[in-house]
């Protein structure tokens, strides 16, 4: 039996290596999630860092949890089935187990509630000295963006048509008409909120997600560590067409943001402000 037990680890201790394996592999280098992945994406932030190595703590206390408990599993139906022990045991309970069971879990969820707390007090706390502050609204089913630090110049990011997407290419349902453009190694305070209903504002590669409410004002912040274009969703359900508001956020050097800054001012100071109409699909 114990035989078959030590075979039955072997399987399972090969079978974890193999998913790890596999996890590594199909890990996207890029900013948004492709076919076959079952990693996170690639860090852009240290808050990400931060959060990912939380993750992969939590997978392997979970990991160790579940194993344990199947091994007792398979040792309680072999050596305790009726086969084996025609009689059945008149005990009822064991103190040290119980004073065990009861003290181990509030361990485990000691080391889990530390790292918990200090990483949501990260992410919702925003830093003394801010460099930049971008201002996200959101609309059935658009975002809206302004750069009250620059003139406080006002332009609105839609979904780009499967055609448009193709020709510029831009992931399907990730690209927009006009990007977020914010420096890289900068700390950037965006102040959320909605016009209509209920969205979130949300780029998994920099750990950010907060929700947009209707008359409300919520913050987060981030700091880009490499430069590259960086995509999200609204992530709370906000109508029929709530997974055709994506956000696309590109960061860039100082000096190509000042120049962005610069020809952003010219062109959408001439906008209206209305948003076009959502292309058809």
């Amino acid at each position: 039996m114990r035989a078959s037990m030590r075979i039955g680890f072997t399987i399972l201790l090969a079978l974890a290596a193999v998913f790890v394996g596999a996890a590594a592999a199909w890990a996207t280098e890029g900013s948004y999630a492709v076919p076959q992945q079952i990693g996170l994406m690639p860090a852009a932030t240290e808050h990400m860092e931060e959060i990912e190595r939380f993750h992969n703590l939590l997978l392997v206390i979970i990991t160790l949890i579940t194993v344990f408990v199947l091994g007792l599993l398979l040792w309680v139906m072999v050596r305790y089935n009726a086969r084996v022990n025609p009689k059945p045991a008149n005990w009822s309970h064991n103190t040290l187990i119980e004073i065990v069971w009861t003290i181990v879990p509030i361990v485990v969820l000691g080391l889990i509630v530390v790292p918990s707390f200090r990483l949501l007090y990260a992410g919702e706390v925003i830093p003394a000295n801010v460099d930049l502050t971008v201002k996200a609204i959101g609309h059935q089913w658009y975002w809206s963006y302004e750069y009250p630090d620059h003139g406080g110049f006002t332009f609105d990011a839609l979904m780009l048509s499967d055609a448009d997407a193709k020709a510029k290419g831009e992931p399907r349902l990730l690209g927009v008409d006009n990007r977020v453009v914010v420096p890289v190694g900068k700390t950037v305070r965006v102040i959320v909120t909605s016009a209509d209903v209920i969205h979130s504002w949300t780029i998994p590669a920099f750990g950010s997600k907060i929700d947009a409410v209707p008359g409300k004002l919520n913050e987060t912040w981030f700091r880009a560590k490499r430069e590259g274009v960086f995509y999200g969703q609204c992530s709370e359900l906000c109508g029929s067409r709530h997974a055709f508001m994506p956000i696309a956020v590109e960061v860039v050097s100082q000096e190509k943001f000042d120049q962005w800054v610069a020809e952003a001012k010219a062109k959408f100071a001439a906008a209206d402000g209305a948003p076009a109409a959502l292309a058809s699909r």
